[in-house]
């Protein structure tokens, strides 16, 4: 459940406005607009806190931060708030890996076959051709959700990256456009491996050094040290509360990054600089323009058959507005972000938050570039996202999902005896788990840790368990299969199965 969201969403509506040239003037006066905007938001609740940086033709004109950095505590988020990027450090990544391809250590078409020996795709023939671009541009075909449930159980990202090669492919080879977040990150940790240095402290000597951004990081640790830093919120009972915390150092390129407005304020300058920052080259342009290249199709609108694609890291759209870069990114533990800038006006906003669900990012920047382009906004953007991330993430979306389950069937059939089910059960790439039985109830430990989780009877050989600590009222089916013997064969878990990897076989008993 933990998963870095793909922010397809961003792509979904137009944000309006016929195209004009932006001025200073212009967006100097819609500034004070949105600060107004943006205290509204934090007072009506809908996040509980949320940092902005915007930069126009290389000059940072607005960054501020606006409501607490944790609901009941009294620190306040400022310009300097560090928060946890999610799938926004994608992009980030994409201009590290352009650094190695300016300095010539990779370029993008690279095999990783070259780089990563040992790395291998659900599939014989791309695992011989893929490289860098594929995987940064998820067209590797290899499945969305690949290592994102295991990753929840603990693995770390070296076992992560073995596994993949045991799911199911998500699409075909450079024709699919599947968002994978370890195939993302499969791709930019080869690229570093002619470096003999680890993605994280390449990541701090390529962009984060140079760029002067102090309190940005690509390791779990530095984020927790920070003293200026925020919690993740998710909703229960309707208040927000920071319930857990989010280590995604496992797929630390493609979502384990943290920064805050400020430092993300100085890489959109070099962004909209195609490499140059303060004057210096910091990257080759050849190399940075290529992740805002067309690589695959996202998405296309089924209102307007507009059509969305990614390059590297980025969404690449074309609208009235011109060519817009753009990427979003959550964690369903309690983050939203985004970056979006137009580049032919030299114009980037990124928008940190730390909520979720929410749709206050985009519905932030959608307004703030109305009132550039025309003056107003074209409709209320904050109710508009927000609808979208109610509907698809929200408490109806988790009741829908759980409707199979809502109520007991009035009749259910009792269990087997419960050591019936007991035992260890494997695949190769959820692992060995185990199910135990104490007092009158099974458990089942699953990772490499053993997390425990207990199991409720619903209807004879189906039981249920709450796997997702961000949504603990959230059950999720545990199905058994008996054999001709009396006892369990086999074992699927639900949230495990969405690429057909979740059902495991019996190996030894007790």
């Amino acid at each position: 459940m933990r998963l870095l969201l793909s922010l397809m969403f961003v792509l979904l509506g137009s944000f309006g406005a016929e195209a004009q040239t932006v001025t200073k003037e212009k967006v100097t006066a819609a500034l004070p607009k949105l600060r107004e905007l943006a205290r509204q938001v934090v007072a009506r609740g809908e996040v509980p806190g949320l940092s902005i940086g915007i930069v126009y033709r290389d000059e940072v004109v607005f960054v501020e931060g606006y409501g607490v950095r944790e609901t009941g505590q009294a620190e306040t988020v400022s310009a300097d708030t560090v928060f946890q990027l999610a799938s926004v450090s994608k992009p980030l990544a994409a201009t590290v890996v352009a650094a190695l391809v300016s300095d010539g250590v990779v370029t993008w078409d690279t095999r990783i076959r070259d780089l990563d020996p040992d790395f291998a795709l659900p599939d014989a023939y791309p695992t011989a051709q893929v490289t860098i671009r594929d995987l940064l541009s998820h067209r590797s075909g290899l499945a969305a959700n690949a290592g994102n449930d295991i990753e929840d159980l603990g693995f770390s990202r070296e076992e992560i990256l073995k596994r993949v090669r045991y799911t199911k492919p998500g699409g075909s080879f450079r024709a699919s456009y599947a968002y994978s977040n370890f195939g993302f990150t499969a791709g930019a940790i080869a690229a570093t491996r002619p470096t003999g240095k680890g993605w994280e402290a390449l990541a701090e000597e390529k962009v984060y050094r140079p760029l002067g951004m102090q309190s940005t990081s690509s390791r779990a640790r530095d984020f927790l040290l920070q003293p200026n830093r925020s919690s993740l919120h998710v909703r229960v009972d309707g208040k927000w509360t920071p319930l857990v915390k989010r280590n995604a150092d496992a797929q630390s390129p493609a979502g384990g990054a943290s920064s805050n407005a400020r430092d993300m304020a100085q890489w959109l300058r070099l962004e909209l600089g195609n490499g140059r920052y303060a004057g210096r080259p910091i990257i080759k342009e050849a190399a940075i323009e290529q992740t805002r290249q067309p690589t695959i199709v996202r998405s296309t609108d089924p209102k307007t058959g507009m059509t969305g694609f990614y390059g590297m890291g980025w969404n690449v759209d074309f609208r009235d507005r011109g060519v817009e870069w753009s990427h979003a990114g959550a964690f369903s533990a309690g983050a939203r972000t985004l970056v979006h800038m137009l580049p032919a006006e030299k114009l980037g906003i990124v928008i940190l938050s730390n909520a979720f669900p929410t749709g206050v990012p985009e519905g932030l920047a959608a307004t703030f570039l109305d009132e550039v382009y025309a003056g107003k906004p074209s409709r209320d953007w904050i109710a508009h996202w927000n609808g979208i991330y109610d509907e698809s993430f929200g408490a109806g979306a988790q009741k829908q999902a759980m409707a199979p389950y809502a109520s007991p069937p009035a009749m259910p059939s009792p269990s087997m005896p419960l050591q019936a089910y007991t035992g260890f059960y494997s695949n190769d790439y959820v692992g060995d788990i185990r199910v135990t039985e104490s007092g009158g109830a099974l458990s089942v430990a699953l990772g490499p840790a053993g997390k425990r989780f207990t199991l409720k009877h619903f209807n004879r050989d189906l039981f249920l368990y709450a796997p997702f600590a961000e949504s603990p009222g959230w059950m999720v089916g545990v199905t058994f299969l008996i054999g001709p013997d009396g006892r369990a064969s086999q074992i699927t878990l639900e949230n495990l199965d969405g690429d057909g990897m979740g059902t495991l076989k019996r190996t030894r008993g007790r």
